[in-house]
């Protein structure tokens, strides 16, 4: 059992010191070291079983099979269902893989952007993994969870019904990687049934540590082009969404899209058809199933293309990868996150580099955890940050775009599966000055702040701010609602945050 409140936190700050939960010296998850358990497997000539993961129903979870299909799962290792498992065939690949039983397409989609990232896609998964040599049925992978990188060390035995796969499968059937991220994965959010439904952002988020911007569709900037296009470009996962439908249900549109689902971006490209058109590529983490409007794969629009841009881009396969205009994926999508480890394509300027800086904190109720700025009398004892921004730079000042800053909010859950996690309603204030008691809060109104306090994982906004000093407080929109969360601030300027 861990030590209690401010014990905890002492320990936390020890261990950041030494650098534990970075991405050199991950966290062990479940205190579980896979250099030790592969040594003591090895010696003993016995395959790994996790304990803390077990090869039963608990890692499945509740309600995500029927009974019928739950009283036959079997868990095998890859041996028992290949002559010649591999962890990896012919390279990483968003073809690789198929959607199984579990709603995890946000997951999925996720990692279709994660395959085109070589280095960090070789930061989650270890790739001098094999079953031949060394094998002893271990595994692990790595995944940024809460402000620390932590390294999951799990077993290679699946969930199967008949010998098959019931969750996410390769189409290759002797390549086992995608199988043993998502049971990683799954094992991080508490079972597979943990990691039924969810957004893009959450799991980019998770493979990269870095910083997630979402943009509305239908409230989109007049330059999202230019934006994703130097994002495709840059070192971005790139994830989207379609609305839900009448039920909760993937159901199939006429125009060949699966309504409340998640899609990868995975390129854009300007063709000339008399004038530029711009369209971009998308990949249904299904492995099939694709738009057939304007521009997809049997779409007359690709005659009266170069043959050039044909050959280049058009690829007519049942593989769930297609193109759409612009214009179309803004009709037909809800929301678009951009995930990344640095935000210089916001304003094309890549000579000025954003720096960051990531704060713990906590509400507690009765001391900390005043609510927003509905209540008054109590909102002046959240937590404060003073943040003093200097000015840019000549070079950078003369290409800075919009916004100078951004500024993110996240809840870290207070349960180990992610099921029951009931976030809160966070949001933050910025206000010009210093540190203040009550009168100030009422007496002074924001200068920049969260537009709503929503019940998300995480909120970010990004603003203009001049050169000064800012008070930014974040809080929950109730009063004493106990939480612990991580503020996130980035920022091109040099900044100076207590």
């Amino acid at each position: 059992m861990p030590p209690p409140g401010v014990c905890m936190s002492i320990m936390q700050e020890r261990h950041k010191k030494e650098g534990v939960g970075s991405l050199a010296n991950p966290e062990k998850h479940s205190n579980q070291d896979f250099q030790q358990l592969t040594q003591y497997c090895l010696a003993r000539g016995v395959r790994y079983i996790d304990e803390m993961f077990p090869p039963d129903h608990n890692s499945i979870g509740d309600g995500l099979l029927p009974p019928d299909d739950m009283s036959r799962v079997v868990w095998l290792r890859p041996a028992k269902m290949v002559q010649y498992p591999d962890f990896v065939v012919d390279g990483l690949s968003r073809f690789d893989f198929g959607q199984g039983m579990v709603g995890d397409c946000w997951f999925l989609a996720s990692i279709g952007a994660l395959t085109f990232q070589k280095h960090i896609l070789e930061q989650v998964v270890p790739l001098n993994q094999s079953f031949k040599e060394d094998y002893c049925g271990i595994f692990h992978f790595r995944f940024w969870r809460f402000g620390r990188w932590v390294d999951v060390v799990i077993d290679d035995k699946l969930p199967t019904v008949d010998g098959r796969l019931i969750f996410v499968h390769s189409k290759t059937p002797n390549e086992f990687w995608p199988a043993l991220l998502e049971k990683a994965y799954a094992k991080v959010c508490g079972s597979y049934a943990d990691v039924n439904s969810g957004t893009p952002s959450e799991a980019m988020m998770d493979f990269t540590g870095g910083v997630h911007i979402t943009f509305k569709l239908t409230d989109a900037p007049p330059n999202l082009w230019d934006l994703l296009f130097r994002a495709a470009k840059s070192k971005s996962l790139i994830g989207c969404g379609t609305p839900q439908g009448e039920t909760s249900a993937n159901t199939v549109a006429p125009n060949g899209l699966v309504r409340g689902h998640a899609y990868t971006v995975t390129g854009v490209k300007q063709v000339l058809q008399g004038m530029i058109v711009n369209l971009i590529r998308l990949f249904n983490p299904w492995g099939q199933g694709e738009w057939n409007g304007d521009w997809s794969d049997k779409s007359s629009m690709w005659q009266t293309v170069s043959p050039d841009d044909r050959k280049m881009c058009l690829s007519v396969e049942e593989d769930g990868e297609f193109w759409m205009t612009m214009k179309h994926f803004c009709e037909h999508f809800v929301d678009m996150d951009i995930c990344c480890l640095c935000p210089d394509f916001l304003d094309g300027n890549s000579t000025c580099h954003w720096t960051s800086s990531f704060h713990d904190g906590r509400w507690v109720a009765g001391t900390t955890a005043g609510g927003c700025m509905n209540f008054p009398n109590s909102f002046w004892i959240n937590p404060q940050y003073r943040v003093k921004i200097g000015g840019l730079s000549g070079v950078c000042s003369e290409t800075q775009g919009d916004n100078n800053m951004l500024v993110s909010l996240m809840q870290k859950p207070d349960k180990r599966n992610r099921r029951l996690v009931k976030s809160l309603h966070i949001g933050f204030s910025i206000f010009e000055s210093g540190k203040f008691p009550a009168s100030f809060f009422n007496n002074n109104v924001p200068v920049a702040q969260s537009k709503n306090y929503l019940n998300a994982r995480e909120v970010m906004e990004f603003f203009r701010l001049k050169p000064g000093e800012y008070l930014i407080v974040p809080s929950t929109f109730k009063p004493n609602e106990t939480a612990s969360f991580i503020l996130s601030i980035l920022s091109k300027a040099e900044t100076h945050i207590q």
